[in-house]
């Protein structure tokens, strides 16, 4: 008879784990509207231009890859009155001067590639007293692109 050497149990294994990361691109604004109306009070006596601002509303944004910024646009083509808008106090990134929107992408907050941050969004409505009464309504969107 023969002798057999007995079988070993094995005391290791192994297998490959890959992780991805896909692009990641999150934004969201803290609320879904805001309402702002020139009405008498603060309007000087003998002035055209007359104004109103609103601060309640943040942008928040997460975004894994590089040389990103952030772009502001309106859905409203033709406007009656101006809306401007800026970023204030970005915790990421570089606040754009203050914009008046149009249809076209203007630039809000840039370097913001590979952050994750949040800004307060300022909008200043402007209106002439020769403009006469009305409201625009506008959709705002803001958008990541390459920087």
């Amino acid at each position: 008879m023969r002798w057999v050497e007995p079988a070993r149990a094995q005391t290791s294994g192994n297998h490959t784990v890959t992780v991805t990361v896909a692009t990641i691109t999150a934004v969201q604004v803290s609320s879904g509207s805001v309402n702002m109306s020139i009405t008498g009070t603060g309007v000087v006596a003998g002035q055209d231009l007359m104004t109103v601002t609103d601060q309640t509303t943040n942008l928040l944004w997460g975004i894994n890859s590089a040389n990103r910024k952030i772009t502001v646009r309106t859905s409203l083509s033709s406007q009656t009155f101006t809306l401007r808008v800026v970023a204030v106090n970005p915790t990421q990134g570089t606040a754009a001067p203050e914009v008046t929107l149009t249809a076209v992408e203007n630039d809000f907050l840039t370097n913001v590639g590979r952050s994750s941050g949040s800004c307060a969004i300022q909008y200043t409505g402007l209106a002439l007293a020769s403009q006469g009464t009305g409201s625009d309504s506008h959709t705002i969107t803001f958008t990541v692109t390459t920087q």
